[in-house]
């Protein structure tokens, strides 16, 4: 087990801002590691089951599946197991990908709402899978100009319908904007590195050669968030995991992850996903069994 999510570094080919790759039977078990990119990830399966673990978000499935996973929003590989005939295909694009402009230009309004419905993990329904999937599984087929505005096809279509639901209540996206800069860059690796451990401000501010009050300030404008709350979310995401995947008790998961009182875990824990540790724990057998 990957204990910390892994900032993924994707390359498109020359001459491409897209990234199509489809397979059927044959999954590359190195895929299926805890990561995140800034790249969104459209996800079709068309038969096929598995664990579906996205942020705070985990299910098993056993059918066809479609969803969209927004920039920097921690998920494992999607498909533990496909059926003979079952085939996946994954897109990855960034919110740019036909140009820094476009998205400030009216026509993007319900484009640009979907890419931030995308940062808690959307997963669309029967009747949206049905008409996008086979357009989706199309998408290898076509190259250049004529692959973007495919994809802008099923963007604009994915868009406009409400025939879905939301995987992550409250969000634990790594921030998007703010990895961008080379201080919050440099901030998000500690953190990704250290959260286990307490970390002062005196500490990170010291990364990035600033102050504790301008560090806060930088921090908050940035990211919306307070370094506090950043930290606290990569925790209760590593103990999401924690509660899946390992036999831990809840009382040990919270000192692993760098909670040094229960009760602040516990309060931490159900603001975040909108649930008790117990809770999520006890779901997850029940999902299994």
């Amino acid at each position: 087990m990957n204990k910390k999510p892994t900032l993924k570094k994707l390359t498109p080919s020359f001459g491409s801002s897209i990234i199509v790759k489809q397979h059927s039977d044959t999954v590359d078990r190195n895929d299926a590691y805890w990561h995140f990119h800034k790249e969104l990830e459209l996800i079709y399966v068309n038969k096929g089951q598995g664990k579906t673990h996205i942020g705070n978000h985990l299910s098993y499935f056993n059918n066809s599946q479609l969803i969209l996973i927004g920039e920097y929003l921690p998920h494992n590989g999607f498909t533990d197991r496909l059926t003979a005939t079952g085939t996946e295909t994954t897109i990855h694009f960034k919110t740019d990908f036909l140009g820094e402009d476009f998205l400030n230009i009216p026509e993007a309004v319900n484009l640009v709402s979907l890419f931030k419905l995308a940062k808690n993990g959307i997963r669309f329904k029967v009747e949206t899978k049905t008409f996008i999937g086979p357009k989706i599984e199309k998408l290898s087929e076509y190259q250049g100009l004529e692959r973007s505005i495919k994809l802008m096809e099923i963007l604009r279509y994915l868009a406009l319908t409400d025939n879905y639901e939301m995987l992550n209540a409250e969000g634990v996206a790594f921030e998007a904007e703010a990895q961008e800069s080379s201080k919050i860059r440099t901030i998000f690796k500690y953190v990704n590195s250290n959260f286990e451990n307490h970390i002062t401000l005196d500490e990170i501010a010291d990364k990035v050669s600033m102050t504790v009050p301008a560090f806060c300030r930088y921090f908050k404008r940035a990211t919306g968030k307070t370094f506090t709350q950043i930290v606290n979310e990569h925790r209760i995401v590593h103990a999401t995991k924690l509660l899946n995947e390992s036999q831990m008790s809840i009382a040990d998961i919270c000192y692993e992850c760098g909670f040094n009182n229960f009760s602040h875990f516990n309060k931490q824990f159900n603001e975040i996903t909108g649930k008790s540790a117990s809770q999520y724990r006890k779901e997850i057998k029940h999902i299994i069994q």
